[in-house]
């Protein structure tokens, strides 16, 4: 026999769910309430989230880079050679990508002209995700445009584009999104040969490949740093993700705070519910008193009442959170089924108890007003 069969037995029980039915249109508003209650709670946590997770996948590529700048106090314009040499040396099994930058203008076939962001790098396939053809280990002759730029410009793979007097073929196209702090205009990449006229350079990069950054960025500081001048300017995005991270956990408090109003709210019309309940049916509580209903059975079938009222709204409302809950992850992620996990779950099920919770309190007064009226009382009216 199963554990509802067992309830279902119980006397207080099938009055409770017998009184419910009787008034369906308050029973529904009173269930409306606390749907509207849970939505809220659940649908704004599971949105934190979220947007906690399309944040952390743009930041997830970014947490094991260093990017190397000149400092303040940097005896020349730039990186130089021997910089990049010991940088290669200190960040042994690393990725190390040097790169020199400038702006020029791109001209189309009709006349039309665009201005970019030129970037002279060897290995751009370390840097540059691609939208279309293959970004090379080892950049020679060929080059890399932004795919917003060539569309704007007529241009397509294998079209000849020109730089500093001299034509490269397109090899692939950029993504529009290239990463945190990428201009927003085009972008060209060029092989690293083509800027010989600039003696420094711009900023390494550096792709730790394992290694702590923040370690590695300690490491950098104490060679090039050392004495308290500013040689060159050391930076990791480890920091950043811990802080985003810390941000939507606050949000995500903050949320369910809001959501819980809704609730608090829906809790005050299930007492109003309960009391007229109670209210409206004294004679026939007088009656159960007076044939021997103790006053415990009267203080559990309006309690019951009230819990059922929880329990159906929570369900109904943990249902629409889901739904919901897939429509944002689809939207914000590209992978609705990460409702489902624990991090974003948790938030339909402490909506269902918060729910159950204040729907339990909600009938303790009515409940405790109705047990404790004298039947004759009750049955005078």
């Amino acid at each position: 026999m199963s554990i509802a069969d067992l309830l279902w037995r119980v006397p207080s029980v099938q009055m409770a769910w017998r009184n419910l039915g009787r008034n369906r249109v308050r029973t529904a508003l009173a269930t409306l309430g606390i749907v509207i209650g849970v939505v809220a709670i659940a649908s704004l946590g599971i949105a934190g989230v979220a947007l906690q997770q399309q944040a952390t996948a743009d930041l997830g590529d970014l947490s094991n880079e260093v990017t190397v700048t000149p400092g303040e106090d940097a005896a020349e314009e730039g990186i130089t050679d021997e910089q990049v040499a010991t940088i290669r040396t200190i960040a042994s099994g690393s990725t190390v990508v040097p790169e020199k930058t400038n702006v020029t203008a791109i001209e189309s076939r009709n006349g039309r002209e665009v201005q970019v962001r030129v970037t002279g790098v060897t290995r751009a396939s370390a840097l540059y995700g691609l939208a279309s053809g293959d970004a090379p280990d080892r950049l020679r002759s060929g080059a890399l445009l932004s795919n917003t730029t060539a569309t704007n410009l007529g241009l397509e793979r294998g079209d000849p584009i020109e730089y500093d007097s001299r034509l490269y073929r397109i090899e692939g196209l950029i993504t529009s999104t290239e990463g945190f702090g990428s201009a927003t205009g085009g972008r060209l990449v060029v092989p690293v040969s083509a800027m010989n006229d600039q003696q420094y350079y711009d900023s390494v990069t550096i792709f730790t490949d394992g290694r702590e950054a923040t370690a590695l960025t300690d490491d950098l500081e104490a060679r090039f740093n050392e004495g308290g001048d500013e040689q060159v300017d050391v930076r990791n995005f480890a920091d950043v993700q811990q802080r985003v991270g810390s941000f939507f956990r606050t949000l995500n408090l903050a949320l369910l705070g809001i959501g819980s109003i809704s609730l608090v709210v829906a809790s005050v019309a299930i007492l109003n519910v309960m009391l007229m309940s109670t209210i409206e049916r004294r004679g026939e509580i007088g009656v159960l008193r007076a044939v021997g209903i103790r006053r415990g059975e009267v203080l559990r079938m309006i309690l019951t009442e009230a819990l059922f009222l929880g329990i159906l709204g929570g369900i109904l409302g943990a249902a629409v959170s889901l739904g919901v809950g897939l429509v944002l992850f689809h939207l914000l992620t590209d992978d609705p089924l990460l409702v489902f996990q624990w991090r974003s779950a948790q938030y339909v099920v402490y909506g269902f108890g918060f729910a159950v919770l204040a729907s339990g309190l909600s009938g303790l007064y009515p409940a405790w007003k109705a047990a404790t009226n004298r039947p004759v009382d009750a049955l005078r009216g």
